[in-house]
């Protein structure tokens, strides 16, 4: 994509009927790197991998907890990711005051897609440069959104988004039909296999690098970062063994 006069600002329409500053936002997406969601039908899951920008610095968080029932796994920009994690947070707190209960997943999403939307219809914005992943849990069951720059909002049973992302997608896809009957581990064991598939050549998974979020019937959300991940991580090779044995 080439700097054009109709890229200046997110309320230009070329005349192919394409906002380029949206296609912009979402290749910023695609820089990130990449996460992956999954259900079943009672847990949803999250798995990520972590990025430093550099030998000194620490790992940057991936998922982050909105409240007990609801988490997001960000690809992108960070800084983007905290404005809308913030945004969820407040709504999440302000339907147990005025409600007295936890915001519903699907409400929660809308909101953060209407209040991406406006983003690319007023001139002088321009959108967020962040895509999310977003898992819950209400009294309809286990949920994973997927929220775009441009404000749309989707519902799936598995999905990935960031850097390789597609190598993610194309073993979900071969697999979906499985996730519905799934324990947690094992649900978090596909998620990884996933996963491993967007890492570069000669890179790995490891207990610095990866971070898993999962929420369910009975179960809040848990992140589970460090140390850890080394018993899903050991649990993933076991597997693999005994498939090549």
């Amino acid at each position: 994509m080439f700097r054009n006069q109709y890229d200046n600002d997110a309320s230009t329409w070329s005349p192919q009927g394409r906002i380029f500053q949206v296609e912009y936002a979402s290749e910023a997406v695609k820089q990130g790197t990449a996460v992956v969601g999954l259900k079943s039908k009672t847990h949803a899951v999250l798995v990520a991998v972590k990025r430093s920008p550099n030998e000194l610095a620490s790992y940057m968080k991936k998922i982050i907890r909105i409240d007990d029932h609801m988490g997001i796994a960000v690809a992108g920009l960070t800084s983007d990711a905290r404005v809308l994690s913030n945004y969820l947070r407040t709504e999440a707190m302000r339907s147990k005051m005025v409600y007295g209960r936890p915001l519903p997943v699907g409400r929660a999403v809308n909101a953060i897609g209407d209040k991406a939307q406006t983003n690319t219809q007023e001139y002088g914005r321009r959108p967020y440069g962040v895509g999310l992943l977003v898992i819950g849990h209400d009294n309809t069951g286990p949920h994973l959104y997927e929220f775009s720059p441009s404000g749309v909002v989707s519902e799936y049973y598995g999905y990935s988004i960031g850097a390789r992302s597609q190598s993610a997608r194309t073993n979900l896809e071969r697999n979906f039909g499985e996730f519905e009957n799934l324990t947690l581990n094992q649900l978090i064991m596909q998620g990884l296999r996933a996963l491993r598939d967007t890492m570069q050549t000669g890179k790995q998974l490891d207990n610095m690098n990866t971070s898993i979020g999962f929420v369910g019937e009975g179960t809040k959300l848990t992140i589970v970062d460090g140390e850890g991940t080394q018993a899903y991580l050991d649990m993933l090779d076991e597997g693999e063994a005994m498939d090549t044995e």
